[in-house]
């Protein structure tokens, strides 16, 4: 799984690829008043440190080895993408500016607790249950939230450039899940 994975996320990863995981994650589903650069950034960096959280406590508290695997890879994956959108801030002069009603962090401190609350077969089951739900919540925020927000051709083209790195995560957890069984 890994070599199909990886390719993926490494061949399309840019500064920008974790703001398509923290538009739903941050904004709890919810369309801000403005969505501008400096909220853009700030969902950006959310979103990806919330997929480094989750990761990191899957690869400590999985049961099976391909879930502690899947944890570490979207723990270093996702700490690299926040990076570059830190750096991409720097450059532009952009200070990160959270939407006021941040719902996605409340969201977020809630799995977080269950899934600390649940172990072994349960535990893999919740957290990839999470990571479908989130990239699939990422994707649709893509389509629906920030494409039509985005005026800057150069980030336009790495947000197609990245989206299919999500669906990667996604389909990888779902197989995953499909492989549990029900």
């Amino acid at each position: 799984m890994r070599s199909t994975i990886r390719p993926a996320i490494a061949g399309i990863a840019g500064p920008l690829a974790a703001l398509l995981m923290l538009a739903p994650a941050m904004l709890g589903g919810q369309q801000p008043d403005e969505l501008d650069d400096a909220t853009i950034v700030a969902i950006f960096d959310a979103a990806n440190t919330r997929d480094i959280e989750t990761g990191m406590l899957a690869s400590e508290r999985g049961h099976s080895s391909e879930v502690k695997e899947f944890g570490r890879m979207l723990a270093r994956d996702h700490r690299q993408v926040r990076q570059q959108g830190r750096d991409l801030a720097a450059r532009l002069g952009v200070t990160p500016t959270p939407p006021a009603n941040d719902q996605g962090a409340r969201d977020h401190e809630a799995a977080m607790a269950r899934l600390r609350e649940l172990s072994g077969a349960e535990f893999d089951r919740a957290f990839l249950e999470h990571e479908v739900a989130f990239h699939k919540a990422v994707l649709d925020a893509v389509s629906t939230t920030l494409m039509p927000e985005i005026e800057n051709a150069e980030l336009r083209k790495l947000v197609e450039q990245v989206a299919p790195a999500f669906q990667a995560h996604m389909m990888a957890a779902q197989a995953m899940l499909d492989r549990m069984g029900s």
